[in-house]
């Protein structure tokens, strides 16, 4: 039962959902439970008279004064959305078993309980993060409406945005990239792809978070110069070629004199006027080479390039997330720094996810996840004729370790009922995720 509850009355142990995105508060999430006196007055400080409190998942007694409320009078969308709990899945399975009943039975019963719980983990932790990817999404969309109009707070905004993907980001010892529902908005969607990817690059390599910030904010307003945005400028084939070149040497100097009206960093800037130039010299506007282009519009380059291939203008043309990974190293790797295309690698993975593979015994599965840390052994979700798509777990081939990758596959090589269970999209999106608590262990190995 959900109520809303005055701010005053907050106590730890407490379930409770804020309104407002990411830029509106700084805690990791916007339903979480209180777990200490510091974040009831993180809270109270952020100026709510009160928030929702969901008693069900609460650890404190139902006593505690509150003024019941509908749900429904609150924000809805992405930060109304409910999470249910992993812990609502029953593990007492082999209650009331009669001892006539085989040990055997007892085991099929506890198996199942053990897979219904894991499901359960993993579908919040999914809805988590695609909570998370609708709120940034949401947020960058408004910015990047405004930019023309309210330069100076479009970009206060920005790196606000930043900072706050970068603050969760970096309070975690192992994050990676998760495969999300595609966004509606595909210009948005596609500076979002960057930022993230290019964000999770530089905390790869080590960089400061200074230089994370230019290029999380470089990233996101890469291509704010654009006027025209309804994607024309995407038509890249795999060659590099673009038939609207013209229109892509003015969106550079577009987006700097923006960038410029925003205040946003020198770092930053350099990221608007060097994320199409290469290190052979082979890029533009100006042709720099080598180190005459700074880091992070480095590694915004390759990121950019990246999600051209995956996700164009025209989906029948896009490639596959391991054959444009493939792609770029065979046959661009002149055109990036050496290092930034390395650790572009371990970060997406060989596999990214999205790639559609046939494992060493021969099943068929979907790439969720990656990390760098296991470039080889990323997460899938595996096609179980025998499984309802619905109740599938994914696989952590890092743990599964007689299992590995046999070799990725075009959709035009995959059965179509296996198509239809692991229902590969058009789009491929992505955001971060934490691993320490994603719970993938020995139980969701086959």
């Amino acid at each position: 039962m959900t109520n809303v509850i005055a701010v005053e009355e907050l106590r730890v142990g407490m379930f409770i959902q804020l309104e407002g995105g990411w830029l509106s508060h700084p805690f990791p999430l916007s339903n979480f439970k209180l777990t200490s006196p510091d974040q009831i007055e993180a809270v109270r400080r952020l100026g709510l008279h009160q928030v929702l409190w969901d008693r069900e998942r609460s650890d404190v007694a139902a006593d505690v004064l509150s003024v019941d409320a509908d749900p429904g009078a609150f924000p809805t969308g992405a930060t109304g959305a409910k999470t249910q709990s992993a812990g609502s899945v029953t593990s007492g399975v082999t209650t009331g078993v009669t001892s006539g009943v085989t040990s055997g039975v007892v085991d099929a019963a506890v198996a199942v309980s053990a897979r219904g719980t894991e499901l359960q983990v993993q579908r919040s932790l999914l809805q988590r993060c695609e909570r998370q990817h609708q709120e940034a999404l949401c947020d960058l969309k408004r910015l990047m409406d405004a930019a023309a109009s309210q330069p100076d707070q479009a970009g206060r905004a920005t790196e606000a945005l930043t900072q706050a993907m970068l603050d969760k980001m970096l309070e975690q010892d192992d994050v990676g990239i998760r495969l999300v529902v595609p966004a509606a908005e595909r210009e948005t969607a596609h500076a979002m792809n960057v930022g993230v990817i290019a964000l999770l690059i530089g905390r790869a390599m080590g960089l400061g978070e200074a230089d994370l910030l230019d290029i999380g904010v470089g990233a996101l307003l890469h291509d704010a110069g654009r006027v025209d945005r309804s994607g024309r400028h995407r038509s890249v084939g795999p060659d590099g070629t673009n038939a609207e070149a013209p229109v892509d040497h003015e969106h550079v100097a577009q987006g700097l004199r923006l960038g410029q009206q925003m205040g946003l960093s020198s770092g930053a800037l350099l990221v608007l006027a060097q994320h199409h130039e290469h290190a052979d010299g082979s890029g533009f506007p100006q042709g720099l080479t080598g180190d005459q282009i700074s880091l992070p519009a480095r590694v915004v380059c390759i990121v950019d390039r990246f999600d051209q291939l995956v996700n164009p203008l025209d989906a029948a043309h896009g490639l596959t997330p391991h054959e444009a990974v493939a792609l770029l190293f065979a046959q661009s790797r002149q055109r990036f720094d050496a290092a930034v295309l390395n650790a572009f690698i371990r970060m997406i993975g060989v596999y990214p996810a999205g790639s559609l593979v046939q494992l060493t015994d021969d099943r068929y599965a979907l790439v969720m996840g990656s990390n760098s840390s296991r470039p080889l052994k990323p997460r899938v979700l595996v096609y179980d004729a025998h499984v309802p798509r619905a109740e599938a777990v994914l696989v952590d081939l890092e743990q599964a370790r007689d299992l590995g990758i046999r070799r990725s596959l075009g959709e035009r090589l995959v059965p179509a009922e296996v198509l239809q269970y692991l229902d590969p999209q058009p789009r491929v999106d992505y955001f971060f995720e934490p691993l320490a608590r994603a719970g993938l262990g020995e139980a969701a190995t086959p």
